[in-house]
């Protein structure tokens, strides 16, 4: 299992979304989409979400992927279950 969080240094929800999944122990790359070399995931951002909202976690599983905009703790617990 693979996860990305796109977020910038600014998103309140960003932060508690990292805290969470740090608390939770769940291993994640974090995706500064602020950043110009991080460009490429904007506009990832864009086509899955359709807006440039943050944060999006992307869960990865075996060539499936879930996509959740904002942090939402019950969804993630859901997805992060599906994902195992």
């Amino acid at each position: 299992m693979q996860i990305k969080v796109l977020s910038i240094p600014t998103c309140p929800w960003c932060k508690k979304l990292k805290e969470w999944l740090k608390k939770k122990k769940v291993q994640f790359e974090d995706i500064d989409v602020s950043e110009t070399q991080n460009a490429k995931f904007r506009d990832e951002l864009i086509e899955k979400t359709g807006q440039m909202g943050v944060p999006i976690t992307i869960i990865t599983n075996n060539d499936k992927e879930t996509v959740l905009v904002g942090f939402n703790p019950e969804k993630l617990e859901e997805a992060l279950e599906k994902s195992k």
